[in-house]
C-alpha cells in the first residue's frame, strides 16, 4: 500500500459526487421525491450516508442539482449533435425540443423538480444550474438577442412555464401544442430542431443516464 496523492483523492471525491447525482436522478425518476430517502440514494451510489451531507445540504438540494445536470447535459447533447451548426435559430429550436423532451420522457422526475422549485428554499444556485444558464444564455445570444441579460430569463421562464403546463396532473397540455406556441413566439420554422414524428424525438430516452455522469474509473486512481 502507498499513500494516495492529492490528485487521486480529488478524483475519488469527484467520482463519489457524480455517483450521488446519478443515483438521485435514477431513484426520483423511478419512485418520486417523497419515496426516495438520502439513505436510498447513498445505497444506490455505493456511498456512506454521511458523504451525502458532505456534498449537499439536504435531499432537495441534491435532487435539484442532479436534475439540473440532466438538463444541461441533455441540452448540450442536443446543441452539439450532428450535423453541428452555428445557426442561432436551429440551436434555439434544439434547445426548446430538448427541454420539452425531458417533460415528455421523464414526467415524474420533471414534475418533482418543478414542485421543488416552489418550496421554501426555491431556486438553488449550483454549478449544474450555472452551466444550464450558460448554455441557454449562449443560445439566446447566437439567436441575435440584443440584450442577453433580459433574453435569457425570458427564455428560461417560457421553458419552465411550458414544462409546468405539460405536467399538471389531470389537465396537461400536449407537448406539440406547447412547442408550436414557443416556436411562434420566437419566429422559428416548425421543421427546425427535432419536430414530433421525426423518429428519434419520439423515442423515450429511458436508461442511458450514465452518459451524463462521469463515474468511470481512471487509471490514476490505482497505486502500483
Amino acid at each position: 500500500m502507498c499513500p494516495r496523492s492529492a490528485s487521486v483523492n480529488e478524483e475519488l471525491r469527484r467520482r463519489s459526487r457524480e455517483r450521488l447525482l446519478q443515483a438521485a436522478v435514477e431513484l426520483v425518476d423511478e419512485r418520486g421525491f417523497e419515496a426516495t430517502t438520502l439513505g436510498d440514494i447513498a445505497d444506490r451510489a455505493g456511498s456512506a450516508r454521511g458523504l451525502v451531507s458532505y456534498y449537499f445540504p439536504g435531499k432537495r438540494q441534491l435532487v435539484q442539482s442532479a436534475v439540473h445536470r440532466l438538463m444541461h447535459r441533455t441540452l448540450e447533447e442536443a446543441l452539439e449533435r450532428e450535423p453541428r451548426t452555428e445557426d442561432g435559430r436551429e440551436r434555439l429550436a434544439r434547445a426548446i425540443d430538448a427541454i420539452l423532451g425531458l417533460a415528455r420522457e421523464r414526467p415524474l422526475l420533471m414534475r418533482q423538480h418543478m414542485a421543488g422549485l416552489l418550496q421554501a428554499e426555491g431556486f438553488v444556485q449550483c454549478p449544474e444550474q450555472r452551466r444550464l444558464s450558460e448554455l441557454l444564455g449562449d443560445t439566446v445570444a447566437r439567436c441575435g438577442s440584443d440584450d442577453v441579460t433580459a433574453g435569457y430569463p425570458m427564455l428560461r421562464a417560457l421553458l419552465m412555464g411550458a414544462v409546468y403546463a405539460a405536467l399538471v396532473p389531470g389537465v396537461p397540455m400536449p407537448v406539440p401544442l406547447l412547442r408550436a406556441e414557443l416556436f411562434e413566439r420566437y419566429g422559428l420554422d416548425g421543421e427546425l430542431g427535432m419536430p414530433p414524428g421525426c423518429g428519434a424525438a419520439d423515442e423515450p430516452a429511458r436508461g442511458g443516464l450514465s452518459r451524463f455522469f462521469a463515474t468511470d474509473e481512471r487509471a490514476d486512481e490505482r497505486c502500483d
